[in-house]
C-alpha cells in the first residue's frame, strides 16, 4: 500500500515506487497471479532489496481467488513470474501477519488518507473491505490496474486481473470510495523506447537493471531492431503520482460475474442516455469509476525513468 497504500505483486513497478519521493510506500501484499503466492512473495521481497527498500513489510496473501481455482500468468511472465531472470533468493522473509491484518494494521494507522494501488487480482483488497469496511473512512482513493473498455487479454472482452477474480473485483468496485480504473485501453499503450531500455540494462545500479531487464523481458516492440518494453503496471503507480497525465471519464462499470464467455468482463456504460433495458425494466445501481481512455506516454515514461535512475524527472 502507498500512504498515499499499495496492494501489489511485483514488478519494475516496485522497482521505481520506493525510489520516488512523491510516494510513502508503507506495504506491499501479495496474491497469487503471475505465479503461485509464495513465488509472488519471494519475488516482491528480491525486488525490494534490489531497488534498496528492504525494510518495507510484505505479507503473504490469498493462494487462490474466491471462487475460481488458481490461473497463473506464467506463460507471459516467466515460470517464476519474473521473466525467469535467475534472481538471487531474498535475504528476509514476509511479515508474521497475513496480507489483510497487514493491510488493516497500516491503513488505520496511517496519518493520513492512503491510496490503494493494485496491480494483481483483488483478492486480498476483497477480503480486507468484507473483513474490515472500517477501512474505508482512511482510504483517499483506489487506482486499481484492471479492466478493459474495448478489447480485453484473457478473454476477448476480459482483462487477466478481473478475470482471474471477478467477485473480487465486483467487490472492489463497491467500496464506497474514489475509484480509478488503470485498464489495458491505457496500460497497452505506455511503452519505453528501446534506447531507455538499453541504457537502464546497461547500469551498474542493482535496482536500475532489473527495472531495465523486466522492461526487456514485457515488449512489445516498438522496433525490431531495438525493442522497448511495456511499463505494464508502473503506469498505475505513475497515477497516483501524476493523475493529471490520464484522461479519465466518470463512468458506471460493473463486473460480469455470469458463466460463459463474457465472465470477468468490465462493462462500462458510455452511453450519453438511458437505453431500452433501463426504460423498460428500470435503472441498477452502478458504481461510478473515474475510468482511464487516455494517457500522456512521453509523460509517464519520463516519470518512471526518472524513478528508477534516481533523478529529478
Amino acid at each position: 500500500m502507498a500512504g498515499r497504500g499499495a496492494d501489489t505483486p511485483t514488478g519494475s513497478e516496485q522497482a521505481g515506487a520506493p525510489r520516488h519521493p512523491g510516494l510513502d510506500l508503507r506495504a506491499v501484499t501479495c496474491v497469487a497471479g503471475n505465479t503461485d503466492v509464495a513465488g509472488v512473495v519471494r519475488n516482491t521481497l528480491t525486488v525490494l532489496e534490489q531497488a534498496g527498500a528492504p525494510d518495507i513489510p510484505v505479507a503473504r496473501g490469498a493462494e487462490r481467488p474466491l471462487i475460481e481455482g488458481v490461473r497463473t500468468a506464467r506463460h507471459v511472465h516467466g515460470h517464476d513470474g519474473m521473466g525467469d531472470l535467475g534472481l538471487p533468493a531474498p535475504t528476509r522473509t514476509a511479515a508474521d501477519v497475513d496480507a489483510v491484518t497487514l493491510l488493516r494494521r497500516e491503513i488505520l494507522a496511517s496519518p493520513r488518507p492512503v491510496t490503494l494501488i493494485p496491480t494483481a487480482p483483488a483478492t486480498n483488497i476483497a477480503l480486507l473491505l468484507r473483513t474490515h469496511p472500517e477501512v474505508t473512512g482512511n482510504i483517499e482513493r483506489i487506482v486499481f490496474m484492471g479492466g478493459a473498455v474495448t478489447t480485453g487479454n484473457a478473454t476477448p472482452v476480459a482483462e487477466f486481473n478481473v478475470w482471474h477474480d471477478p467477485e473480487a473485483a465486483a467487490i472492489l468496485l463497491g467500496a464506497g470510495v474514489p475509484i480509478t480504473m488503470y485498464g489495458l485501453d491505457v496500460f497497452q499503450r505506455v511503452i519505453v523506447p528501446g534506447p531507455d531500455v538499453r541504457r537502464l540494462r546497461a547500469s551498474d545500479e542493482p535496482g536500475t537493471r532489473l527495472a531495465g531487464e523486466l522492461l526487456a523481458h514485457r515488449g512489445p516492440a516498438t522496433d525490431e531492431s531495438d525493442p522497448g518494453g511495456g511499463l505494464g503496471d508502473a503506469g498505475a503507480v505513475c497515477a497516483v503520482l501524476d493523475p493529471a497525465g490520464l484522461t479519465t471519464h466518470r463512468l458506471p462499470v460493473e463486473v460480469s460475474l455470469a458463466p460463459g464467455p463474457a465472465r470477468g468482463q468490465t462493462v462500462v456504460d458510455r452511453r450519453v442516455r438511458p437505453g431500452e433495458s433501463e426504460l423498460h425494466d428500470g435503472t441498477r445501481e452502478q458504481p461510478l469509476v473515474d475510468v482511464a481512455l487516455d494517457v500522456d506516454v512521453d509523460r509517464y515514461v519520463e516519470l518512471y525513468l526518472s524513478a528508477v535512475e534516481g533523478r529529478t524527472p
